[in-house]
């Protein structure tokens, strides 16, 4: 049978049939010897083949035995095994990320970083900045200039506040009939953000560490979140209604994804990397080179661009930052 992967505990995944059952189940072992180079050679967003759980109400028999072709995913690379890949979702419509200028601080490389591997698999991003209840009038100034900026280069800007509601209803319409996957570093809000648009989701929210101001992890699963319940309650191993396959296929879908410090980006090309910065793609055209890198050529547009302010000095670092990356010793010291 036919399903979706909704939950990836690390051991099992949970697939919703399209008959409207609620399989765990686990993975045949050799998904992981066909050069599948990932940490969860199924994620959260598949489209999966199932195999009938035995007789009796046991599901130890129920069993992923074959992904079906993605449309698109987000990857990124695994931070202690630095030649493995962690993809985050499949088969997605957009991506909100969520961002903080404080408690913690959301660095402007980890937000490129991540806008260039979406770029990579064509998901457009939403950029949600959050805690603006917290902000002093500096931080304020700060935000606003980071919301400049990224509109500016074509990307969707919010500002919200997840905590006292502010902004988060006019998402609303931004989520209908879409899979969006919500991603962002610990402690942003991620949690505080979906237990408000989805009261039935009933998220764990902690609070952050004072000591180090970064996030605590209180989603330890990646799971995919009807926005509203899409059948009556669940029972595991029972059918939902007839129409079950349509209503999965037709709703819309929150991702939560555990929070997450860094963002390594994985199977990247060099030459394929100025295409995934807009604004560096589009005076790339311009450089006297086809081939130029863009960091020490004659004639480069790009260097003339970033000299004059057309380019922000922090989006050609994320940059070059990312050209490092073939240095594995780099990647290890920087992450």
């Amino acid at each position: 049978m036919k399903g979706l992967v909704i939950k990836n505990t690390g051991s099992w995944y949970t697939v919703l049939t399209d008959d409207g059952q609620l399989l765990d189940c686990k993975v045949k072992g050799n998904f992981r010897i066909k050069g599948i180079r990932s940490t969860n050679p199924v994620a959260v967003g598949d489209r999966v083949i199932v195999s009938a759980p035995s007789s009796g109400g046991n599901q130890e028999g129920a069993w992923i035995t074959e992904i079906e072709d993605r449309r698109n995913y987000i990857i990124r690379k695994s931070i202690n095994l630095s030649k493995q890949s962690h993809i985050l979702a499949a088969n997605i419509d957009q991506a909100m990320l969520v961002i903080t200028v404080t408690k913690p601080q959301t660095s402007t490389t980890f937000i490129d970083r991540f806008l260039a591997s979406a770029e990579a698999y064509r998901v457009p991003v939403i950029l949600i900045f959050n805690k603006g209840d917290l902000l002093t009038d500096e931080e304020q100034h700060y935000q606003q200039m980071m919301i400049d900026l990224y509109e500016n280069i074509g990307y969707e800007c919010r500002a919200i506040s997840a905590e006292t509601g502010d902004g988060v209803e006019a998402l609303r319409p931004l989520l209908e009939g879409k899979i969006t996957l919500l991603s962002g570093n610990s402690g942003v809000g991620k949690s505080t953000l979906i237990n408000k648009l989805v009261p039935h989701a009933a998220q764990r929210v902690a609070d952050i560490s004072e000591a180090h101001q970064t996030g605590m992890h209180t989603t330890t699963f990646s799971e995919m979140i009807p926005l509203t319940p899409l059948f009556p309650p669940f029972k595991e191993g029972q059918g939902g209604s007839p129409h079950s396959s349509f209503l999965i296929s037709h709703s819309s879908f929150l991702i939560d994804t555990p929070g997450i410090k860094g963002f390594g980006t994985f199977d990247m090309e060099r030459e394929e990397l100025t295409s995934y910065f807009k604004e560096i793609f589009e005076f790339s055209k311009q450089c006297r080179f086809s081939d130029c890198t863009h960091t020490h050529e004659p004639g480069c547009a790009v260097l003339k661009a970033v000299e004059d302010h057309y380019i922000a000095q922090s989006r050609y670092q994320s940059y070059l930052s990312m050209l490092d990356d073939k240095d594995e010793n780099k990647y290890r010291e920087a992450y």
